[in-house]
């Protein structure tokens, strides 16, 4: 069977080799080795603690492990062992076109890096990818759901592909109102948003240090607004560079469905609290939704490093 790009975005990936990175935790400020294995087909991602007494620390990244939203996502395992701020990472291996990973740290939090997710698709463009024998396993969504929390909503409905159309609202002169729209079906993770950072405003960093919170964060892992600028020397990588990451967070959380969304999202505030309501919103139900691949097929195995086109992260 000759591979082609559109093979390859039928079939399943992994990362052709191991790759490490060790970074600062945003909220602990501890710092964490992580290294991201190859997995098998149907695997999933999975983080795996290795800190922790053996056999403890495996935790499948679904959306139905998250236990907690505050300023990141948390997920736990049947023995309460967390991994917290994963969005990131998970939003680069979307973006990478990886399906089945194993996510090894020795630490509590995944290293915030530089606050996007950049670093991490360097990592896995370092690494490269390789095609598995199973069909990729994508969510397809079949009828709307629609979700609210506070002053939140998000709603997804049937799509050719992955589309989001994400709006944000902050009370500060250099935020306000955004909005963006995307269709990644015609741009890739790596194009729109992999470099987006988080940011947080200057007059909050002490309160939440005294919460325990943003121990480890800086000007070098977070853009810090004051009152009145942009307390980061450089100033913005894109100029709606808030939306952009709020988006960026959106695709990792998304990726706790088991694999890539089929559908079109549409998210007013979106929050990693929404996020994670949408997703069980979808799931609640079975006639939302479809599962589609999964499937073994004997294929020859196929190595390759070119970024992946858009339809294949979709």
């Amino acid at each position: 069977m000759q591979t082609t790009r559109e093979s390859q975005a039928f079939f399943q990936h992994t990362v052709a080799a191991e790759v490490s990175c060790v970074g600062v935790s945003l909220h602990t400020g501890d710092m964490v080795n992580l290294t991201i294995r190859p997995a098998a087909a149907n695997t999933g991602i999975i983080f795996i603690r290795t800190d922790v007494e053996s056999g403890k620390g495996v935790a499948p990244a679904t959306f139905d492990a998250v236990t907690e939203t505050n300023l990141g996502t948390t997920i736990a395992n049947k023995h309460a062992i967390t991994v917290s701020t994963i969005e990131h990472v998970m939003a680069a291996i979307w973006g990478a076109g990886i399906d089945n990973a194993r996510i090894e740290l020795d630490g509590p939090e995944v290293p915030i890096m530089d606050g996007s997710s950049e670093p991490f698709v360097f990592l896995l463009e370092c690494a490269g990818r390789v095609q598995q024998k199973a069909t990729r396993r994508v969510v397809e969504i079949l009828r709307e759901v629609r979700v609210e929390d506070g002053k939140s909503r998000a709603s997804i409905r049937p799509a050719d592909g992955f589309r989001l159309d994400i709006s944000i609202a902050f009370n500060h002169k250099l935020i306000e109102n955004q909005r963006a729209t995307y269709d990644f079906t015609k741009t890739t993770f790596k194009q729109s948003l992999a470099r987006a950072r988080t940011f947080c405003f200057a007059r909050d960093v002490e309160a939440m240090r005294q919460m325990g919170l943003a121990l480890g964060g800086s000007l070098h892992n977070a853009v810090v607004l004051s009152e009145d600028d942009i307390m980061n020397d450089g100033g913005l990588r894109y100029a709606d560079e808030f939306v952009r990451h709020k988006a960026l967070d959106c695709v990792g959380d998304y990726l706790l469905a088991g694999g890539p969304l089929k559908g079109a999202v549409e998210t007013l505030r979106p929050g990693h609290g929404i996020n994670n309501k949408l997703l069980r919103a979808v799931f609640a139900d079975p006639a939302n939704y479809r599962i589609v691949g999964g499937d073994e097929i004997d294929v020859p195995m196929h190595v390759h490093r070119e970024e992946p086109d858009a339809h294949i992260a979709a």
